[in-house]
């Protein structure tokens, strides 16, 4: 997966793509009366543009929102920061943020794209799309859990973005690191300011989440300021920062421990009480169905996430329909190595982990480093299309992630790994080929690499992105990659059955009325996982609904426009040239995929 921060990803302006709302001079209150509201500047500012100036002119004025997102991408270049500061993540602010993306749509709406060419109504059919998203997020503005545990939550995003995101290059990004640290607990402020508004709109995450979250946060909460990781990573990268002196090194290490202390671990202690305050009157019971209005904010975090009109029912047998073909196909793979009939998935794949070898965790690295050098030798097969720019392993306590190169490319796209343990071989090819090549890496990298907008260029959506992700997994199979790795192609089957069963368990979970070991069984069952590894997936599906759906719809819709393009050109089709296409597109809606395939069929039969 990508990082949602990560990801999908300008994690950007707004929760609506995984992160919150800010900006380079976010004000402290509303801005006087007199004067025009941020979003009724931005109108006066747009009117009158040619189409490609207003592309630029708004999507700037919305990405300024977010100083964040300008970091997490390297695009200061592009836009830079006049303040050093953190996203505001006020409610009056984030709702003006809300009125500039509709202002923006309504000016879009106001061009005629009935003269524009095929690449250029795709350019302005996937702003609509993303602005229409956007706006229409705001009816559901106190639906996400934002301090929850994971890779989702506001002070993991915060965390990762202080440790592998933030420059530490020269003194002034050392000095204005020190000066966000002190900006972390104003920021977590906000955020407890919005879970008790939250929580006056009758939504409060479920205790079992919160548990989790509040555990998560202890680990900071209590340290000594010099353990803290925000204070560690500081102090192991300022030596490679030329020019300072003793004196410079010490004063900035002196003012980070105490931004550190005052800052950062009171941000952390005190939303950990909040949330042991509001754990109290949590709902024991998990889903958004049983909160105000919750089956309707799920039909719009499924198109969110999907790209899709699919309704849950209709993913919901998507899921089963995939996991029957998955089992057989699994059982072919078992009957081949001897294993037994009728015996438990979790059983079976204990078999596979052990017969299939472990990797020592002093290797891990090194393996998933020998995956990828082979990955890119023979990735050549399918692709005449390869990203500029590198991927390494990076270690991770936990790892399966992914964080994409920066725009101006000082950055490389990293694939966190698992590192902590020892790793049983038979997953480790799949998820190599799903986070780095031929997927998050090759998709991401190439999208950002080519000469279009910015937003084309840097605003991706979860059915697409994921879905390529879980399509590069099954391209390596239907390459040969696993001819001779019975184990690795048995890991991948069971990867694509967790897919398809996330597709089964979120729907059971948010309208169905699935309970949390209801759904943990289905999990173990269906996967072969422990119990372990099903409460972590049932936790993270009960407070991220929908997007877990997206990896499978992602990568059926993409598998059924290749076949569409395969049927109607038949010995015209070229595997690289439609890889071409579908990745020099960005990372697009599925239903404009669609649109972007029957250009290309379209054109290619209209060939000479």
């Amino acid at each position: 997966m990508t990082r949602p921060i990560a990801a999908l990803l300008v994690f950007l302006l707004l929760s609506a793509c995984g992160g919150g709302g800010g900006g380079s001079a976010p004000p402290a209150t509303p801005p006087p009366a007199a004067g025009p509201t941020p979003s009724e500047q931005l109108a006066a500012d747009l009117a009158g543009l040619p189409l490609v100036d207003f592309y630029d002119t708004s999507y700037e004025a919305l990405i300024y929102r977010s100083p964040e997102t300008i970091l997490w991408q390297a695009l200061t270049g592009v836009y830079p920061l006049d303040n050093v500061g953190l996203d505001d993540m006020s409610e009056d602010y984030r709702r003006e943020t809300f009125a500039m993306y509709g202002v923006v749509l309504d000016a879009l709406r106001s061009y005629d794209k009935t003269s524009l060419s095929a690449d250029e109504r795709l350019t302005y059919e996937f702003y609509e799309w993303y602005l229409q998203d956007v706006v229409d997020r705001l009816e559901f503005f106190y639906y996400d859990f934002i301090a929850t545990y994971n890779f989702f939550g506001v002070q993991n995003d915060t965390r990762v973005f202080f440790t592998d995101i933030h420059p530490l290059a020269t003194r002034q990004d050392a000095e204005d690191y020190v000066t966000r640290l002190r900006a972390v607990l104003p920021k977590f402020r906000q955020v407890i300011a919005h879970l008790n508004s939250q929580n006056g709109a009758g939504i409060i995450e479920p205790q079992i989440t919160i548990d989790a979250a509040i555990f998560g946060l202890n680990g900071i909460a209590d340290a000594l300021p010099a353990n803290v990781v925000y204070y560690t990573n500081f102090r192991d990268k300022l030596d490679g920062i030329p020019g300072l002196t003793a004196a410079d090194r010490q004063g900035l290490l002196d003012s980070a421990l105490a931004a550190t202390n005052n800052s950062v671990i009171r941000a952390y202690r005190e939303l950990r009480q909040a949330l042991q305050v509001l754990r109290a009157n949590a709902p024991t019971t998990i889903g958004v169905g049983q909160y105000p209005r919750g089956n309707e904010y799920y039909s719009y975090i499924l198109r969110h996430h999907t790209t899709t009109n699919l309704t849950a029912a209709e993913i919901h047998q998507m899921g089963l329909d995939e996991l029957q073909r998955i089992h057989a196909e699994m059982r072919v793979l078992f009957d081949q190595r001897g294993y037994p009939q009728n015996e438990p998935l979790q059983q079976l794949y204990a078999l596979v982990a052990n017969d299939g070898g472990i990797i020592p965790a002093v290797d891990v690295k090194a393996t998933y480093e020998a995956i990828i050098q082979a990955a890119e030798q023979d990735v050549v097969q399918a692709f005449d299309i390869f990203p500029s720019a590198n991927v390494v392993v990076a270690e991770d306590d936990f790892g399966g992630f992914y964080i994409g190169p920066s725009f101006d490319g000082t950055r490389p796209g990293a694939f966190y790994a698992g590192t902590m343990n020892d790793q049983p071989w038979f997953q480790m090819p799949s998820l190599t080929y799903h986070e780095a090549v031929p997927g998050h890496h090759t998709q991401i990298a190439i999208a950002m690499e080519q000469d279009t907008l910015a937003f084309r260029r840097t605003v991706r959506f979860t059915g697409f992105v994921e879905g390529w992700a879980l399509y590069a997994e099954r391209l390596a199979y239907e390459l040969g990659w696993y001819d001779n790795d019975t184990y690795g192609d048995l890991g991948r089957l069971q990867f694509e059955a967790l897919r398809a069963a996330r597709l089964v368990m979120d729907t059971g979970i948010h309208s169905m009325g699935w309970s949390f070991e209801q759904a943990v069984q289905f999990n173990q069952d269906n996967i072969g996982a422990s119990r372990g590894s099903s409460e972590g997936a049932s936790g993270r599906y009960s407070v991220v609904p929908g997007q877990a759906t997206a990896y499978m719809v992602g990568m059926l819709r993409i598998l059924a426009a290749r076949e569409r393009a395969i049927d109607q050109l038949d010995m015209l089709f070229d595997l690289k040239e439609f890889h071409r296409v579908v990745l020099t597109s960005g990372g697009i809606p599925l239903d404009l995929l669609d649109d972007v395939v029957d250009d290309y069929i379209a054109d290619k039969l209209a060939m000479p």
